[in-house]
């Protein structure tokens, strides 16, 4: 007879994959939804291409998060000397055929390709976006192999690639002040991968030590980062948007563009995950266990993750510029 612990494992392991089969219908129906009566044009494709931009912005959380812990943990007196074991390898694995799926719609003209003839991998040198494509897949790659050597440390510079290539590609030389915009979204994506891998790293340790006095210590300190990053996620998530968006046309695009209605939706999300985090703050400093702070932490991250696929539909509808 099975113990209520592995009934229960089973359980959430069921819940967790029906979490993320509803999260990857976001980006794969959601740009019809969103586009609805807008008059906008959808981007053929967009569906499969918000998808793999999902997983791709998913998995560069996961090394992102642990590396960020794993020096957390270093500080945290009488931390037991087990570590759960790392997802880098498969994640920045998955993450390269990700951005191998990106680079082949680049290849093809921004379409999706109906075969391997309409592949021009050697048209990619010939663009930015086909050599900001090649950057994330080679990145992605090396990530790999630095996260399966003895150094697995040293997979932060190619993961500093995917993000820089990232935030370059959201902002075309011909947008106003591509420059500024690159940076914020570059500080946005790092600040969101080290919330978002490193909640969930966190809560991995945590399960693996049970009840250690170090488990409270760590899911502090980690608290504490998480505010500073809530923070700068919602500065530079604001600023972003006002560029896009003027403020004398915002509360219309928010209903009347694609890319508005579901950065609307985003912004519901993340007031909902700062709840979450708030909610778990507050027990942390107050119950008598503050292990039981996980609980909120745990919906947290299931919150995030809809906020990462929001993020990836965002991505691939047309973007109401007003200059």
């Amino acid at each position: 007879m099975r113990s209520r612990v592995e009934v229960g494992g089973e359980r959430r392991g069921v819940a967790v994959l029906v979490l993320v089969a509803l999260g990857a219908l976001i980006p794969v129906w959601g740009p019809e939804a969103a586009l609805r009566g807008t008059g906008e044009a959808d981007v053929p494709g967009s569906g499969g291409i918000g998808l793999l931009r999902t997983v791709l912005f998913a998995v560069l959380a996961v090394p992102v998060g642990e590396l960020f812990v794993r020096r957390l943990v270093r500080g945290v007196p009488g931390a037991p000397p087990a570590a759960p074991r790392s997802w880098a390898v498969v994640a920045n694995s998955v993450g390269f055929v990700a951005a191998l799926g990106l680079a082949s719609v680049v290849a093809t003209g921004n379409l999706v390709p109906g075969g391997l003839g309409d592949i021009d991998v050697g048209g990619l040198y010939d663009s930015r976006d086909g050599k900001l494509a090649l950057l994330e897949v080679n990145a992605f790659l090396a990530a790999a192999l630095c996260a399966a050597s003895g150094r697995p440390g040293t997979q932060v510079w190619p993961l500093a690639a995917v993000m820089v290539a990232e935030a370059l590609r959201a902002h075309p030389t011909t947008e106003y002040g591509p420059l500024t915009g690159s940076g914020l979204t570059l500080v946005h994506l790092v600040c969101a991968s080290v919330w978002v891998g490193g909640l969930v790293y966190v809560l991995r340790t945590l399960r693996l030590w049970g009840r250690a006095e170090a488990g409270a210590v760590l899911l502090g300190r980690y608290a504490r980062v998480a505010a500073v990053l809530l923070v700068a996620i919602t500065a530079t998530g604001v600023w972003s948007s006002l560029r896009r968006m003027p403020p004398e046309t915002v509360l219309d695009q928010l209903t009347d563009t694609a890319y508005g209605r579901v950065l609307l939706a985003k912004v519901i999300l993340m007031a909902g995950v700062a709840v979450l985090a708030l909610w778990a703050r507050v027990r942390l400093a107050r119950a008598q266990d503050p292990l039981t702070a996980c609980v909120p932490a745990r919906a947290e991250v299931y919150a995030l993750g809809a906020v990462v696929a929001v993020s990836g539909l965002l991505t691939v509808l047309p973007v109401p510029i007003r200059w």
